[in-house]
């Protein structure tokens, strides 16, 4: 099994309620254990006007390769409503593969790690509960990464973990 960190968001309908679908749908995918959550935060979108997210990291095992754990990923996102229309528009769920074990990967539509986590406050500190240092792009660290204040205060606590199913 390998080790990997999904990001989640949401920021239309019933947006906890959605994160906690696509949880328990990853979770049912036969070859992914959810193993914990991030607590939920909510932040401004990035982007066009749209309605403030919620986000959460999740730790998962899977014995997937990743281009699989993308489709699986990407299934969840079609079972839940998720339309395709604008760059960095609304959506009903996104979930990301952040890093995959410790590879780096660069295949059409999918980067390992993840191209942009590094400048993304909404991804690093939900990321950060979970692992201390995590691969990022180019071989930096979390400790190398400066965000800027506004960004990182802009991430609020929203509640606890989700919930997995063990």
């Amino acid at each position: 099994m390998t080790s990997a960190y999904l990001a989640l968001g949401s920021n239309l309908g019933d947006r906890l309620e959605t994160l906690q679908r696509a949880v328990d749908l990853l979770g049912n995918v036969e070859a992914i254990h959810v193993v914990r959550s991030s607590r939920v935060f909510e932040t401004a979108p990035v982007g066009p006007p749209q309605p403030d997210y919620l986000n959460v990291v999740i730790e998962i095992e899977t014995s997937l390769p990743p281009r699989d754990l993308l489709e699986a990923c990407q299934g969840v996102e079609r079972a839940l409503g998720r339309e395709r229309r604008e760059r960095w528009g609304a959506r009903t769920i996104d979930v990301d593969v952040l890093t995959y074990d410790a590879i780096e990967l660069d295949e059409r539509n999918l980067r390992i790690p993840h191209p942009r986590m590094h400048e993304r406050a909404f991804v690093l500190v939900p990321l950060g509960e979970l692992v201390a240092d995590p691969p990022l792009p180019g071989g930096r660290h979390l400790a190398d990464v400066r965000l800027p204040p506004a960004d990182i205060l802009g991430v609020r606590s929203f509640g606890p973990p989700l919930r997995v199913d063990g």
